[in-house]
Formats: C-alpha cells, structure tokens, sequence
C-alpha cells in the first residue's frame, strides 16, 4: 500500500515538501533587480493592474489542454526515505467522469488497479485481493492536500493547478514570465514560456507557515499535440518531515480514442 502511496503522490501531487536551497534561490529570484523588471502589486494598485492580470490568465486558460478521453503509459521512478524504486501507470480518463489507474511492478505484474470518478475512489489490491470503497476525499488523504477529481484530471495531463487571479507580484526577464499568486491554502510560484504561455515550473508553499509544507515541480520535453503542448517529462521533489524526489516519463500518450475502463472485482475479493 505504501508503493501505491508513493506512485499516488507523484501522479497528485502531494504538496509537502521544502528542498530549502532551490526553494529559496527561486524566491529569491522574483525579487532581484537586474536588467528585468519585478512589479509588486500593492492593494491600492490591484485596479490598476487589472488588466495585466486578466491577459495574463487569459493566456494561461488558451492554452490549458482540452480532451474527451486520454491514455498514458507513465514510467515513474521514485525515491524517499524508505529506499528507491520504479514501477508502471497505466492511466485511461474520461473527461470530467472516470480516471483509472494501472500500477505495475518492475517484472509486469499489476499489483493495484484505481477507478476514480467525482464522488469516489476504488483500490483494488490484486495481490492481496483485496478491494477498497473510499470517498474522494480519499485523494485528500493520501496527498494530504484540498484535491478533488477536477484538480487530479489536471495534473495528469499537465495543466497548472491551484491558480487563480490573486496575482501579488510578476517578473519578466524576455524569456520567462513569473507569476506570484497567493491563494487561500497556497502561494503559488508559477513560471510561464513567455513566448506561449506553457508552464514551465510550479513551487507550491503552504499558507500555513506551521505545516512547512512545499512542493517543487517542473515540466520539460515538450511535445506539440494539436493546438497545445505536452510535457512528457515532470520532475518532482516534495516533503514535509521528509523527502520524496519523483520523475515521471510519459512513454506513451493518446488523445480523444475511445477507452474501456475495466475494473471487473473477483468474487474471492476481500472488502478493507
């Protein structure tokens, strides 16, 4: 279960971590002078800066990848305090409806297999056969972030989540536009390609300075896929009282062909 724990955390994001060094250069990053311009935007100029901040999320939304359905053959590496490993994520969504997860080992065995629709989770333990019944606050539980199934479908395919237009500083040095947005559960560091808005890079900080809580993704190997870019490479590094590094390879990815969602329980099956 706690392989499953680990693969979930790369796939959902758990926002739990603060790797200090690179943490701290990129902050540091937002508010240096040099030959780009930083804005802090300051309650009084909020009006003022309406503008900005509307073109800007404009930009983000245009470029937010859209489907009906979506498959995935993930290769996810992962490594914590408990050691390193690899295993496989087959993943198949129906938009707004169903997300089901394949999770198998390094010699091809599927050890669990997920069905996540808006309401509910199913985790089915093909070793143990064993099957679990969970709300979808089970996804909170596992990430211990405020996830629902919207957030989930974003993150798998790449788009940014935990935005809004709370925007309190941005910097453009000609290359990349960085964008602070503080929300009511995260401060949000979000870099964007300033030549078409793809997200680059996402540091998440917890609002709750006790909870110490961060996480650090970035996007890489772009791929153009009709009108938008995916990424085919995410690398992650979360922790709060410890560390967990993640990559996850997206070998092989398919947008808008039918897909089957098969989650057929044996009648040996155990309810947990």
């Amino acid at each position: 279960m706690r392989v499953v724990c680990y693969i979930m955390a790369g796939i959902v994001v758990l926002a739990s971590c603060r790797p200090a060094k690179k943490v701290q250069r990129i902050e540091n990053a937002i508010s240096k002078k040099d030959t780009s311009q930083t804005v802090f935007i300051k309650p009084e100029e909020k009006v003022d800066s309406i503008v900005l901040i509307k073109n800007i999320i404009s930009s983000v939304q245009k470029n937010k990848i859209d489907f009906k359905t979506f498959s995935a053959k993930i290769k996810v590496e992962y490594e914590g305090k408990n050691g390193s490993d690899q295993a496989t994520a087959n993943i198949r969504m129906q938009k707004d409806s169903l997300i089901w997860i394949s999770l198998t080992g390094p010699l091809g065995i599927e050890g669990f297999r997920l069905l996540v629709d808006k309401d509910s989770v199913q985790l089915m333990n093909k070793l143990k056969k064993t099957v679990q019944y969970r709300s979808i606050s089970y996804l909170q539980e596992l990430s211990e972030v405020p996830l629902n199934f919207y957030n989930l479908q974003d993150l798998i395919v790449g788009n940014p989540i935990f935005l809004d237009s709370n925007i309190v500083s941005y910097r453009n040095n000609g290359r990349e536009l960085l964008v602070m947005i503080m929300g009511k559960l995260f401060k949000n560091l979000v870099t964007f390609d300033t030549s078409d808005y793809r997200i680059l890079h996402s540091k998440l900080d917890d609002v709750n300075t006790v909870r110490n809580r961060t996480c650090d993704i970035t996007y890489e190997d772009f791929e153009r896929v009709d009108q938008f870019l995916f990424s085919k490479f995410r690398r992650i590094s979360v922790a709060e009282k410890s560390k967990l590094d993640i990559n996850l390879t997206y070998k092989q990815f398919e947008f808008n062909k039918p897909q089957t969602f098969p989650f057929a329980i044996g009648k040996n099956y155990k309810v947990r």
